[in-house]
């Protein structure tokens, strides 16, 4: 039992790399695990104090388990039956494509990535592009929605810098959840995505497994009470105006709801920019009559070295006001009617948003001039009577509305939207579907 035994030297080595590899599997990596889970703990903690929102303990939940309960859900199972019946083939297959499909939806949420990272590099982010303004809020009411509620905030979809903006300006509020499309599912982009609570999905996909598995997921959410953002347009805006709302993502919030249990209470969100960075690749998907947008990682990556090489040499200047107005919460227990009927609810939130979509110089230049050229008097005087008698919410920088003309008569000129000639501004007729993109936003209020 005590007699020396001799090994070779690779042998030994390999047995030592063994025994580290048990050694760390089974003592130290779940004491650090440990460790980090309850500094988190803390640290969600403080969180929570401050939030308007708590972060609920499903956000929390760790992803393998939330996986697990979203497969194993009897929904999804007969719907994983009902599958391999349809396709012909093994149930253990059609189970393993649900947990394809879970593993590609169900998000890994961390506090540190979306408040410790995230959120900085979204305020870090508007303040560079834009002039970032808050516009309509009624601070009341939004300070008095229940704390155990489900909040989901809906957006229209101007701009992919919407998710940014938004994830900002709510950042005192929750941690919002988005849905994302397939856009975003590149590595490392999802990984960071994901981390950010953010879930995946399809937005063409007729699967009736998937469909399944993704509203079950919204539906688990939903009962959970994590603060979602969702955009019910179902995609970014073409021709820059608000479009019909599509009935997916609101329809498996609804289904199977117990609002006795717990209450859905949906916050209208309006966003408006002066510039959106995608607005040619918009009009010219738009004019193709696709949804196929010609920007690749080479013009993202062109178009920033661009901008950056003109911070570099301090010639870049900001794109003008970005701003996000906060309309009248909207409680399904409140409104249980609406609740069986999500046609009706979409149309009731895009009604919503649509009344507090924030008027910018540049819009509303833009939609000045689509009656025809303008001197400079002119258009002054019609931009002061329109503030006058609109009843919108209009930005107006510095309280002065010659000044505000000009700031979108300006930015619209050096774009070569527009352009003067003897005294009169016009629209430059080949880049007419730029203006009326920005006209458009507007163009509802009259």
């Amino acid at each position: 039992m005590t007699s020396p035994v001799t090994l070779p030297f690779w042998l030994f080595v390999l047995i030592l790399l063994f025994a580290a590899a048990s050694f760390s599997s089974n003592f130290l990596f779940p004491s650090v695990r440990w460790f980090l889970r309850r500094r988190a703990e803390k640290v969600v903690a403080r969180l929570n104090e401050r939030l308007e929102t708590p972060i609920q303990p499903f956000k929390l939940a760790r992803r393998y388990d939330l996986i697990q309960r979203l497969i194993y859900h009897p929904d999804v199972t007969r719907a994983i039956v009902e599958h391999a019946d349809e396709e012909g083939v093994r149930e253990d297959v059609a189970f393993e494509r649900a947990r394809r499909y879970a593993h590609e939806i169900v998000p890994s949420f961390s506090a540190f990535a979306y408040f410790g990272a995230g959120v900085r590099a979204a305020r870090f982010l508007s303040n560079a592009l834009y002039r970032v303004r808050l516009g309509h809020h009624d601070e009341a009411a939004l300070a008095k929605l229940n704390r155990d509620a489900t909040i989901v905030f809906v957006m229209n979809h101007r701009s992919n810098m919407d998710y940014v903006l938004v994830t900002y300006l709510a950042a005192e509020r929750s941690a919002l959840s988005y849905a994302v499309g397939e856009w975003a599912q590149v590595w490392p982009l999802s990984r960071l995505i994901r981390a950010m609570g953010a879930f995946f999905i399809r937005r063409k996909s007729r699967n009736a497994l998937y469909r399944k598995v993704l509203s079950r997921y919204v539906q688990m959410a939903t009962a959970g009470g994590v603060t979602q953002a969702m955009f019910p347009e179902g995609g970014l805006s073409l021709d820059g105006g608000l479009q019909d709302p599509k009935l997916g993502l609101l329809k498996y919030v609804t289904d199977e709801l117990d609002l006795a249990a717990r209450d859905v209470v949906f916050v209208p969100v309006a966003i408006n920019y002066d510039r959106v960075l995608e607005d040619r690749v918009l009009i010219e998907a738009g004019r193709n009559g696709t949804r196929r947008f010609d920007a690749g990682m080479g013009k993202i990556a062109a178009a920033a070295t661009k901008q950056l090489w003109l911070r570099l040499r301090g010639r870049f200047h900001r794109f003008g006001y970005a701003a996000v107005s906060f309309g009248a919460p909207l409680s399904l227990r409140d409104h249980p009617e609406l609740a069986a009927e999500p046609e009706a609810l979409a149309q009731a939130l895009m009604g919503r948003i649509a009344a507090v979509v924030p008027v910018l110089p540049v819009p509303l230049v833009a939609h000045l001039l689509r009656d025809g050229p303008l001197d400079r008097a002119a258009l002054e005087a019609r931009y002061a009577d329109t503030v006058a008698r609109l009843d919108a919410h209009i930005h107006v920088p510095r309280d002065d509305t010659r000044y505000s003309a000009e700031v979108g008569l300006r930015a619209l000129i050096q774009r070569g939207i527009v352009t003067e000639a003897d005294g009169r501004f016009t629209i430059v007729p080949d880049q007419s579907p730029l203006a009326e993109f920005y006209a458009r936003s507007i163009a509802h209020l009259f």
